[in-house]
């Protein structure tokens, strides 16, 4: 998903993680892949970057950062688990209903979108969903879209990943989780590159979306 759409790493995996680890280290360990992917991603879409709004999206999300990272500290696990289930189905709830916004204008709406993707990307490791809403609404052609999310992810991961060191969340056992699923994640990346001017994105996409909404709610049920 990262490397066809540029986005939805954290979406896709860590509707399935919680299953098999505690949430906290679910969401560290795609934080870290994040950092890691970004710029084998960006790299040939360099030339597709546009500045322009940039600038009040990644003062946003420093700010709001450090708030996120205190909650994935402190909360239980069953809360977390709960919060990942929520934002999924919320997401998938906007996809399904189309509740985008057409046209978003002025550095307010950057700054908001920042500082939420700061909030929730610290705690529940989907930093996404507020930035593509407000990429989306700024007119700019797709590749444009996954250039930009790229530049932003690499800055917005970058300081969750050394807010997660400050607060003693990089473990060795998140190293240890990272060294098993490089393989996979690797390859997955590779894959997405590839397909990303040759796969149907509609039907993709509502798969991607389905398979969203049944993860999330079984982490809703299941806390």
């Amino acid at each position: 998903m990262f490397g066809l759409a540029g986005f939805g790493i954290g979406l896709v995996a860590l509707a399935f993680l919680p299953f098999l680890m505690p949430p906290s280290a679910a969401v560290v360990l795609m934080t870290l892949y994040t950092v890691v992917f970004v710029l084998p991603l960006f790299w040939p879409l360099r030339r597709d970057f546009v500045a322009t709004g940039m600038l009040a999206l990644l003062v946003g999300t420093v700010l709001g950062t450090p708030l996120g990272v205190w909650l994935l500290a402190t909360l239980p696990a069953t809360v977390l688990n709960r919060l990942i289930g929520l934002v999924l189905v919320v997401i998938v709830a906007l996809e399904w209903l189309g509740a985008y916004p057409q046209r978003l204008t002025g550095r307010l709406w950057g700054w908001a979108a920042g500082i939420a993707a700061g909030v929730i990307g610290g705690a529940v490791g989907t930093p996404g969903p507020p930035v593509i809403l407000y990429m989306s609404a700024q007119g700019w052609s797709p590749r444009t879209i996954k250039a930009n999310l790229q530049a932003f992810f690499l800055v917005n991961q970058s300081v969750i990943l050394a807010g997660y060191w400050w607060a003693g969340l990089l473990t060795a056992e998140v190293g240890r989780l990272a060294l098993v699923f490089a393989l996979p994640a690797v390859g997955g990346l590779v894959l997405g590159m590839r397909l990303f001017d040759r796969v149907d994105h509609v039907r993709f996409r509502q798969l991607v979306f389905a398979l969203l909404f049944v993860s999330g709610l079984a982490l809703l049920v299941r806390g």
